[in-house]
């Protein structure tokens, strides 16, 4: 990775091409001002200008093409301004290919104290230091233009769940309201995309209206907000069937903050393109290790004298250079190589998960491919030894 190689081509252009259709499953490519992503695609999360455990050349070596970071958390510490004077988010954290900024509604309704939301937007105190602030749909597009994220997302309000269906109404017609002053704040330059947020919880009708407002404004991708909030898989995917086939089929569909591996696996069968989650990184950082065979905690005592590999068909630094046993022993001695190895080998699990998805869509064997992910995920752990 060349770390002052952040400047976006001249000649870039964001573009998204449908390369490929099995069922609703889709492999594209999406062309941004700082690279190229294949699609289906998993973004880390990097919120605060770092994914958590990783170098930016530790991502890149798992195959990421794309990080996610967040308005919220980077307007507060160290400030959008001071990043953009530092020569953008690229270049403050060293990571050169494309980037997502989440446009911070979510941290709102989730972290930040004496929250008020009205028309114009919410007004908050700071979950660090108690300080005032105001965030609009003109402010969030305006921190994440001074960040220079290459995908800007819609400032919404993040419906909870469960919700009666007149307030899921309300809320998402703000955000619509509010989708709309994002598109006028968004400031149009090639190889940069806007992406409208589709709201309505678990309301078909109210998805619907969601989409049709969202069409007309008119985005260069769509994102299906509102989900994985405590809904459950299976509405979740209900939910999906009802609304990805509304959506246009020459941009790019994402949902955000999914998931687990059988969650993406079976969002991308209903159609969709990119997907942000916490999970592997969070995960990693607990002892929790994503495996063909399913998960494991490597805190267990079964790992104590095992010296296989978490996974012997993965690549990453973990699974080849290092044992159970040692792995298990890092975490009860509290050393922070443990956290490192496993966000590691999670990664790297979730980007061959996408890379073995385009694969099966390219060949036209999706339904295959998922029969068998299914299958040696319900096999289990491998037997101690």
């Amino acid at each position: 990775m060349t770390s002052r190689n952040s400047a976006p081509s001249s000649a870039a252009r964001f573009r998204f091409d449908l390369l490929k259709t099995d069922g609703a499953a889709r492999l594209g490519r999406l062309e941004t001002a700082h690279g190229t992503i294949d699609t289906p695609a998993f973004m880390p999360v990097g919120t605060a200008a770092t994914v958590k455990a990783m170098t930016p050349e530790a991502v890149a070596s798992t195959g990421a093409q794309i990080v996610l970071a967040n308005t919220y958390h980077l307007m507060l510490r160290p400030g959008a301004e001071r990043i953009e004077r530092l020569g953008g988010l690229h270049r403050f954290m060293n990571w050169p290919r494309p980037i997502l900024t989440d446009s911070g509604g979510f941290q709102v309704m989730s972290l930040a104290e004496l929250r008020k939301i009205d028309e114009t937007g919410v007004t908050f105190r700071s979950h660090i230091d108690g300080s005032a602030h105001r965030l609009t749909p003109e402010r969030s597009i305006e921190i994440q233009h001074a960040l220079d994220a290459d995908i800007t997302m819609a400032f919404d309000e993040c419906t909870p769940y469960p919700v009666e269906e007149k307030v899921a109404a309300e809320s998402m017609r703000l955000s619509m309201r509010w989708a709309e002053r994002s598109k006028a704040a968004f400031v149009e330059r090639p190889g940069y995309g806007l992406f409208g947020i589709v709201q309505g919880s678990v309301y078909p009708d109210l998805r619907a209206e969601s989409v049709e407002s969202l069409t007309r404004i008119g985005f260069d991708g769509y994102a299906v907000g509102g989900l994985a909030v405590g809904e459950g898989q299976e509405k979740m995917f209900e939910t999906l069937e009802r609304t990805t086939p509304l959506l246009p089929t020459d941009r790019p569909r994402y949902l955000m903050g999914v998931g687990k591996p059988d969650d993406i696996v079976g969002a991308v069968r209903r159609g969709i393109d990119m997907f942000d989650c916490v999970l592997p990184t969070r995960s990693g950082r607990t002892g929790q290790a994503f495996t063909r065979r399913g998960a494991i905690n490597i805190r267990n005592a079964r790992h104590m004298e095992d010296p296989r590999p978490l996974d012997e068909a993965c690549g990453c630094p973990a699974c080849t250079g290092y044992g159970r046993a040692y792995l298990h022993h890092l975490w009860r001695a509290g050393e922070m190589l443990g956290q490192i190895l496993l966000t590691w080998h999670n990664l790297q699990y979730y980007q061959d998960l996408m890379a073995g998805l385009r694969q099966a869509i390219a060949a036209g064997r999706f339904d295959a491919w998922a029969a068998d992910f299914a299958a040696q995920q319900a096999l289990g752990d491998i037997e101690p030894l």
